[in-house]
């Protein structure tokens, strides 16, 4: 065994006192460090969490603001089902006045009609005692001058009263006949401010809306935008209203100029396409559509002047001439209708010899005002005629315009040749839209207050309704009952129904007698 002095253990001490030491500084350094991480770990712990409550915090704002557009969204709807139904409501008061008005209207009439039948009752009443006065001072006048027996003296007498009630018969008819013109022209504006009134709303709903559809019910809020802020952009840079209601996948467009409608409809669709909306792309996309859509106008201009062989037309004719491209009347395109009047009375000129160039060109532009009319006042005819003065057309075309309504006498067979092509456009089968509905129950109608009358064998509507042929029973009705029964269908129908135009009646009474050679009886033909 080893043996140490005092120095080897005083070295060995040392070195273990320093060894111990040094182990403790480093349990000192371990146990600082693992502190160190502690702190850091509570440090990051304490970040973590703040991040999450901001998150939290945030997810929480996100859906309130979602749950706050959805609840304005809603609370529109419900202030437009409001509004509508306060419309309805008015509406429906404004009918009742209007009723009312009526009951009144026809209540004073009632009573001067009646106030009338007495002072004639008073009147025939006071002719018939005269008559019979007169009777008695003749009738011994006869006596006492001529030695006429009863019998003669009578047919001498009504002979005379025949002649007296025939003049003044035909004077009160006279009289009569002015009155009931007068008051026929006072009770037909009345008749057709109201069925302007009735009319207005069906007329307002068909002819004033577009609709486009959406690939799925999100576009909606982004169409509506925060707080409405893209609708109203949109309704300020097109000028139309937009409508987003509950129909699901649809937006309605509602305005009266259809330009301005076609193009809000073309911008609609590129917002669509284009998946992102927001107040610049709307204006960019409502001029896109503007150019689009008056490029369209052009286009279809020049095709309809080229087709017909028209020059020199005035660029701002060409240009009204193309936006009757999107105007339509009793859902009869313009654009179409022109060409077809166009066609026409070219066609007749060239039978009777005219200028057929001139008569295109006034058939094409005997509409022209209908392009301008929802933004001027003025009927399409005033407006039309001011146009095509400014433009320094055809004084003919000028005439064919104001005369295809009856504002002016026509100067030139032409104007006339427009008139009759523009009818015929107007009232051929199929030109002007009608539901098949409405359609079957015009007809039914028409054949129903004919078949109403007594004599009426057999009635057919022809025409699209526009004539009606009334085939009567001839041993019933004779020639001369076939012209007043005429009259009286066509007072009947005017009484009962509305409906565009005119409608022609035609009477006809036909009779065949036959006999073969063994028969006394006479063949007697006869056809009216």
């Amino acid at each position: 065994m080893p043996t140490f002095n005092s120095l080897q253990i005083g070295v060995l001490a040392a070195i273990f006192i320093v060894g111990g030491i040094i182990g403790y500084v480093m349990h000192l350094f371990i146990l600082r460090a693992k502190k160190q991480e502690a702190r850091e770990i509570i440090e990051q712990a304490k970040r973590d969490a703040d991040k999450i409550k901001k998150d939290k915090l945030y997810e929480f704002k996100v859906e309130m603001q979602k749950m706050r557009s959805k609840a304005q969204i809603e609370i529109r709807r419900q202030e437009e089902k409001s509004a509508k139904l306060e419309a309805q409501i008015l509406n429906k008061e404004k009918d009742l006045r209007r009723e009312e008005n009526q009951l009144k209207i026809r209540e004073n009439r009632l009573e001067v009609k009646e106030k009338k039948i007495n002072e004639l009752e008073e009147l025939l009443y006071e002719k018939h005692k005269k008559v019979d006065d007169i009777l008695e001072v003749q009738n011994r006048k006869l006596e006492q001058i001529a030695n006429y027996s009863i019998e003669d003296a009578k047919k001498v007498l009504l002979k005379n009263l025949e002649s007296q009630v025939k003049l003044e018969s035909v004077q009160m008819a006279n009289e009569i006949k002015q009155i009931a013109k007068e008051r026929a022209q006072i009770e037909a504006k009345e008749i057709i401010a109201t069925a302007i009134e009735n009319l207005a709303y069906e007329f307002t709903m068909e002819s004033t809306l577009s609709t486009v559809e959406l690939p799925n019910e999100r576009f909606k809020g982004m169409i509506i935008g925060r707080e409405g802020r893209n609708i109203r952009a949109f309704e300020e840079a097109t000028g139309v209203k937009v409508i987003v209601d509950d129909t699901p996948e649809l937006v309605v467009l509602s305005g009266y100029d259809p330009v301005a409608r076609e193009i809000a409809r073309v911008a609609m669709q590129y917002l669509i396409k284009n998946k992102s909306v927001n107040v610049n792309v709307i204006r960019q996309m409502v001029q896109r559509a503007k150019n689009e859509v008056q490029r369209s106008i052009l286009k279809a201009a020049d095709e309809t002047l080229r087709e017909l062989q028209i020059k020199n037309v005035h660029p701002i004719m060409r240009e009204n001439l193309g936006r009757l491209k999107y105007r339509y009347s009793y859902g009869q395109n313009m654009l179409q209708h022109s060409k077809e009047v166009a066609y026409l009375s070219g066609s007749m000129a060239a039978e009777l010899g005219f200028n057929v160039k001139l008569a295109r060109r006034a058939g094409l532009f005997h509409d022209i005002g209908k392009a301008i009319s929802n933004n001027s006042e003025g009927s399409h005819v005033t407006l039309g005629v001011e146009l095509a003065q400014k433009c320094k057309e055809h004084e003919i075309v000028i005439n064919a315009i104001l005369a295809h309504h009856e504002e002016a006498e026509p100067i030139s067979p032409i104007s006339v040749l427009v008139t009759a092509a523009d009818r015929i456009s107007g009232s051929r089968p199929g030109a002007r839209r009608d539901t098949l509905e409405a359609y079957t129950k015009r007809i039914t109608k028409l054949e129903e207050i004919a078949n109403s009358f007594e004599g009426v064998s057999k009635t057919y509507a022809i025409s699209a309704g526009r004539e009606i042929r009334v085939i009567v029973e001839p041993d019933r009705i004779k020639d001369e009952q076939a012209a007043v029964l005429s009259s009286d269908i066509a007072a009947k129908i005017r009484e009962s129904m509305e409906f565009p135009g005119q409608i022609k009646v035609c009477v006809i009474r036909h009779t065949i007698a036959s006999k073969f050679t063994d028969e006394a009886a006479e063949s007697l033909s006869l056809e009216d």
